[in-house]
């Protein structure tokens, strides 16, 4: 899978870090991106099914992204790519 087939999706559920989560989303799944409303109305107990399903390949929350950053794992200034590299290093894409 190349960067171009991805994208970097930031969903906010709450104020805080733990509330924010960067997913990275295999476009070939979800060309538009993942589509939250419409996951909303499933199952609570199956959102992590509905995220993969939906082309979800990587998901952290803020505090895992700043920590990833803090490390120097990761770039804030250019975070889909800094993910997308972190998601290859593991063999997740």
């Amino acid at each position: 899978m190349k960067i171009d087939q991805t994208t970097l999706q930031i969903f906010e559920f709450g104020d805080t870090a733990e509330d924010t989560f960067y997913c990275l989303v295999d476009l070939r799944v979800s060309p538009n991106g993942m589509n939250v409303e419409k996951m909303r109305l499933s199952d609570p107990r199956n959102i992590d099914l509905q995220f993969r399903e939906n082309g979800c390949l990587l998901m952290l929350n803020g505090e895992e992204i700043e920590e990833i950053i803090r490390r120097g794992d990761a770039n804030r200034d250019n975070l889909h790519k800094s993910l997308y590299q972190l998601a290859s290093e593991e063999g997740i894409v």
